[in-house]
């Protein structure tokens, strides 16, 4: 069996046995996610459910590829990231606090040689970053992390986004031939998946910060390392559009709220699982069409790879088009949503 096809069947069946032992320890620890007028559950939910996401992760990986010091490093940052994450379910962080464990999480990687120290010119040969590596390194893992925390706003919906994320980057490496790309995507779509079969509405245990913050920290690590091995392989573009939903959606946000005259970083109602919940679809049929827009956009990613700069751009552009049209549609950029009090969080649940 593939080496691949291992990982996925360890972090699926890992991540689904361990989640229902995360849940009786989250409830021991008090990581119990209160329902309140905002909030669609109806009754105290165990949150930090990304433990069994980082186990089976982590179990996929030792039992299918050999410990580089790559892989060591991307394996301490994860775990920084997670502890993070337990503390902010545990004892919900200030933002700020949570931000700077982010970035220690980020220098990790860079400790280890992981960073990006290129980037695709579409007009010709690659721009070499040079001294700005670090801190381009910094703000990308910091920012993909951030995006999938705030798109775990309905059951199920960060993790599914992520499995069709990493799939999409894991059929991308196969594609190019690249292994550890390959085998990493798979240990997380695998976990991602495995933990899904609880989260899914209705939910049983919520992944919380330790889980959505794992999984985009280990999203925008794994696209680096892409970046490391070719120019011709999974450059930052892919794992861009592949998490172009949440990426979009928090890119509307910071317009929305700029526009209104808003703190950028001050909770809202207007982000797009509100909209369509406000549209009367019901939370399955949000978070589905949501899979099927991430599904849409994973297909897109992969062709990038197969055709011309100027087809790329095109596929873009339309990307784009077609995310604007669909914002001022559904209301994403409009501001009469209302704004949620400052310890209220963006997440449905």
């Amino acid at each position: 069996m593939q080496s691949y096809l291992v990982a996925f069947t360890v972090a699926l069946a890992a991540a689904y046995f361990i989640t229902p032992r995360v849940k009786e320890l989250a409830i021991k620890a008090g990581a119990l996610d209160a329902p309140d007028a905002r909030k669609v559950h109806t009754i105290p939910t165990p949150r930090m459910g990304g433990l069994a996401i980082y186990f089976g992760f982590v179990l996929a990986v030792f039992s299918s590829m050999h410990i580089s010091h790559e892989i060591m490093g991307l394996l301490l940052g994860g775990t920084v990231i997670l502890a993070v994450g337990v503390i902010d379910d545990i004892k919900q962080l200030s933002a700020k606090t949570k931000l700077l464990g982010q970035i220690v999480a980020a220098a990790v990687l860079i400790l280890f040689d992981i960073r990006i120290e290129w980037l695709t010119n579409p007009f010709g040969d690659m721009i070499y970053v040079n001294y700005l590596s670090i801190p381009l390194t910094i703000m990308w893992v910091v920012s993909l992390t951030n995006t999938v925390n705030l798109i775990d706003g309905l059951d199920g919906l960060a993790a599914g986004v992520s499995t069709i994320a990493s799939v999409t980057i894991l059929l991308v490496a196969l594609q190019q031939n690249f292994w550890t790309v390959a085998i990493l995507t798979a240990a997380l779509a695998g976990s991602a998946l495995g933990f899904l079969q609880h989260n899914f509405n209705p939910a049983k245990i919520f992944m919380g910060d330790t889980g959505s913050m794992f999984l985009g920290y280990m999203l925008a690590a794994v696209s680096i390392l892409g970046t490391v091995k070719s120019a011709a392989t999974i450059a930052l573009v892919v794992p861009i559009v592949a998490l172009g939903l949440p990426i979009m959606d928090t890119a509307f946000a910071i317009i929305r709220r700029y526009m209104s005259g808003r703190p950028i970083f001050k909770p809202d109602k207007g982000h797009l699982h509100h909209r369509l919940l406000a549209m009367g679809l019901t939370q399955k049929q949000a978070v589905l069409l949501m899979y099927v827009i991430s599904g849409c956009l994973g297909v897109s990613a992969i062709a990038l790879t197969e055709v011309s700069r100027l087809y790329a751009a095109f596929i873009l552009l339309a990307i784009i088009a077609v995310a604007l049209f669909g914002a001022r549609k559904i209301g994403v950029l409009s501001n009469n949503d209302g704004v949620l009090k400052s310890s209220d969080s963006v997440k449905t649940h």
